[in-house]
């Protein structure tokens, strides 16, 4: 379960509620045990505010090519799929963008380690295809024990950073690193927008066909609850 509050620069404030539903399909490295998501697919459902009730959004992400992407406008009855040059477009009028909150598919960048220091792994990662983006690079702050990137700086081309991602907290639940509060401010209007997880649960067992067209219209209220 999930809080949204996007501050414009002069102060004021908007919300949205919403509950995500991710499923994990995994490869074991059996050298050293460990597990890495190969395919994930994320169901996000909007309860607040009213003009957003119902609405959903959809991502099957893949490793060798571009992600899939819904969302359904249930005022319009209308289920619509965002191509791969709408993903860095607000999500939801936040300065989140649509690959910000399904992630970035690490094979569209180059990455190169810049410096690693007592806490931090440095990486600058430069587009394969600069025409797809709007942005020139970005810089990772990635954390040695956890491996979460807690702070991303985004640069245009003639390297003035203009927009900021920070993860403000992290917390270990089941047994997993994870950010519970998240900011992403563009520098350059002066807004920001604070995602909040309320609540988390791991394992829960969600069934593989939530994650399809037909739950876009007809909800499955049982997880969202």
């Amino acid at each position: 379960e999930v809080q949204m509050t996007i501050t414009d620069s002069q102060g004021r404030a908007r919300e949205r509620r919403m509950i995500i539903l991710r499923r994990d399909q995994a490869d074991t490295d059996s050298l050293e045990n460990r597990a890495y998501w190969s395919e994930q697919k994320y169901y996000v459902y909007f309860r607040r505010p009213a003009d957003l009730n119902r609405t959903v959004f959809m991502v099957w992400k893949h490793l060798e090519s571009d992600d899939d992407r819904w969302l359904y406008l249930p005022s319009l009855d209308l289920v619509r799929r965002i191509s791969a040059t709408d993903k860095r477009n607000s999500f939801v009028g936040s300065d989140f963008f649509y690959e910000d909150v399904s992630g970035r598919n690490i094979d569209l960048d180059v990455h190169e380690l810049e410096e690693t220091t007592d806490v931090y792994y440095v990486v600058k990662s430069t587009p394969k295809d600069p025409d797809n983006v709007e942005f020139a690079w970005y810089r990772s702050y990635i954390h040695k024990d956890s491996f979460i990137p807690v702070q991303i700086d985004f640069y245009k081309g003639g390297g003035d950073k203009y927009r900021e991602a920070k993860a403000l907290k992290v917390e270990t639940i089941d047994g997993y690193p994870t950010v519970t509060r998240a900011q992403m401010s563009s520098l350059e209007s002066g807004s920001s927008t604070i995602m909040e997880y309320l609540s988390v649960d791991y394992d829960v067992g969600l069934p593989d066909d939530i994650f399809t067209e037909r739950y876009l219209r007809r909800a499955p209220r049982e997880y969202l609850r």
